[in-house]
């Protein structure tokens, strides 16, 4: 791929078998997307099986524009992975997901659930956006999706999955991990569950503003 380093496109790839191992992305749902430099970024090939990725279902792109510079047609979620990259310069991945229990709670009233339920939302992920539900692969969707994402580092995409962004890979691997943690402690617990007091997540969150200062 050009200009791009093999061991690149060989971290995206071993990222999205990973994704796909921990049960984030099944057969061809979810997708990935890596800011590699200030002008180009990998996204992964429509259709393509996570779960098997090679580096034929790498896509290169030129982000201005989210022009395909090398490789076949990316996933129909393009719009919204190179908007979010542009829209967020302090992220470099966007991982769109689909897990067990925070899909069920997509398809939920999602913008009622308290999340904060384990130290790990507030501190690694922050408040939970919401984007309504809208066609798959749509323009309508990637506007939404982006919007959100300005100010989030993880939605819920009604009646569809999850998206977050992150610093690199494991970093947005983690952020599933976890929020799909929370959700099946939500989903299993029922009305017992009992979130972290409203003390707990602002000094959390607190952590986090401090930790992401720190990263500048």
């Amino acid at each position: 791929m050009r200009n791009i380093p093999d061991e690149w496109v060989g971290a995206f790839v071993q990222a999205g078998r990973e994704a796909a191992a921990r049960g984030l992305m099944r057969c061809s749902s979810g997708n990935l997307s890596w800011r590699v430099d200030a002008e180009h970024m990998l996204v992964t090939a429509t259709r393509s099986w996570a779960s098997r990725l090679t580096e034929d279902d790498v896509v290169l792109l030129r982000l201005a524009d989210g022009a395909v510079l090398e490789g076949r047609k990316p996933t129909i979620e393009v719009a919204f992975h190179a908007g979010i990259l542009r829209a967020r310069p302090d992220i470099d991945v966007v991982m769109h997901f689909q897990t067990t229990y925070a899909t069920m709670l997509a398809c939920q009233d999602a913008e009622r659930i308290n999340y904060f339920v384990i130290p790990e939302i507030p501190c690694y992920i922050g408040p939970i956006g919401h984007v309504p539900y809208l066609t798959p692969g749509s323009q309508e969707l990637a506007e939404a999706t982006i919007e959100t994402m300005r100010e989030h580092d993880l939605a819920i995409m009604a009646n569809h999955g999850q998206v977050t962004v992150a610093r690199d890979l494991d970093h947005a691997i983690q952020n599933a991990e976890f929020f799909e943690l929370a959700c099946q402690i939500i989903v299993q617990s029922g009305a017992d569950v009992k979130p972290l007091t409203e003390e707990a997540v602002q000094e959390l969150l607190a952590m986090r503003a401090s930790a992401a200062r720190g990263a500048v």
